[in-house]
């Protein structure tokens, strides 16, 4: 028996609880994993609260994150002992995934965990700050370079945020947080951020074309916000697109693209290759100092995170939650 937090839908709506399960319950998969640690990301707030359909399977167990290690091994790329990482594939919608004391997965699915981190460092840098990574190495794919000018990153508090801020700065690039929390400017000054705007400068309809300012810009807002991002950012910039915390719609012309030569670079996270994923994780590894993962992240139990993912939704977490699910 192990203990997760375990979705389900009846007559009367959805249910959510932390739930002792036998592991006879666990789906298929070549790999059986004891989970250290997870994370509660946006889309595990969606699930749990139900406010999205995230989840497409019931019963499931959430979390899109999971670091641990391998207890049982029928692929070939992995033994018993060995320390491993995962980040989406559709674990937590369609699959149980990381918000359990153990997991069932794909070998295929799975990547190393990287030597310069804890299983619990690798957790505080999550699916958020994975994506984060995605994000930057597609903008230096793309050609933005420090020279170039400012980049900026919205929703910089959040986890993607707050990863973004940190990996840009240390690869050398004028880092620009916007936010609509005003009381945090020291915590993204520290993680790196040169300045702070308040993200109502960016959410509200904008002009068409606006003032060039950005080199680059990561978004993990969506909506108004990068509609604006997109009119200001400079000629033959790029904007790496990854999320939707304002709204999934894209309020936008196409002026930015056939007038400046601006190209939108839409990230995935969720079924990116290994190899990207692989890239990702070193970038982290390299540039990431593991203890500004102490500032980014907070850490709650397995039984705390129900009540933690409303309190995301509603815009009241800073940076990284960190699921311990063995307490």
């Amino acid at each position: 028996m192990f203990s997760a937090i375990l979705i389900d839908r009846t007559e009367a709506g959805q249910t959510v609880a932390v739930t002792q399960i036998d592991e006879s319950q666990l789906p298929d998969g070549d790999v059986t994993i004891d989970v250290d640690f997870s994370t509660l990301n946006f889309k595990d707030g969606l699930a749990i609260t139900g406010r999205s359909p995230v989840v497409r399977k019931f019963p499931m167990a959430p979390g899109i994150d999971l670091a641990g290690t391998v207890r049982e091994s029928q692929h070939p790329d992995w033994k018993a002992g060995d320390k491993v990482v995962l980040n989406g594939w559709g674990v937590g919608e369609t699959h149980w995934g990381g918000l359990a004391q153990v997991a069932r997965l794909k070998g295929d699915w799975l990547v190393p965990l990287p030597s310069a981190f804890t299983p619990r460092q690798a957790m505080a840098i999550g699916t958020a700050g994975y994506t984060a990574a995605l994000c930057v190495e597609a903008l230096v794919k793309a050609g933005v370079s420090p020279e170039q000018g400012e980049v900026l990153v919205t929703g910089a508090t959040g986890g993607v945020g707050s990863v973004a801020v940190a990996l840009l700065k240390k690869a050398g690039f004028t880092v620009v947080g916007s936010t609509g929390k005003a009381s945090e400017a020291d915590y993204l000054k520290q993680l790196g951020a040169d300045a702070i705007i308040d993200r109502a400068e960016l959410s509200a309809p904008g002009k068409p074309l606006q003032k060039e300012r950005w080199a680059g810009v990561v978004d993990s807002v969506g909506s108004a916000t990068l509609a604006n991002a997109c009119a200001q950012t400079r000629y033959g910039g790029a904007v790496a697109a990854c999320g939707l915390a304002q709204g999934a719609d894209f309020p936008a012309t196409v002026m930015p693209f056939i007038l400046r030569g601006v190209r939108l670079l839409g990230v995935d996270s969720v079924m990116a290759p290994k190899a990207a994923r692989l890239t990702a994780w070193a970038r982290l590894a390299r540039d990431l100092d593991p203890s500004l993962l102490d500032v980014i992240a907070t850490e709650i139990g397995l039984g705390e995170a129900i009540d933690a993912a409303a309190d995301l939704l509603d815009g009241k977490v800073r940076g990284r939650v960190l699921v311990d699910v063995n307490r």
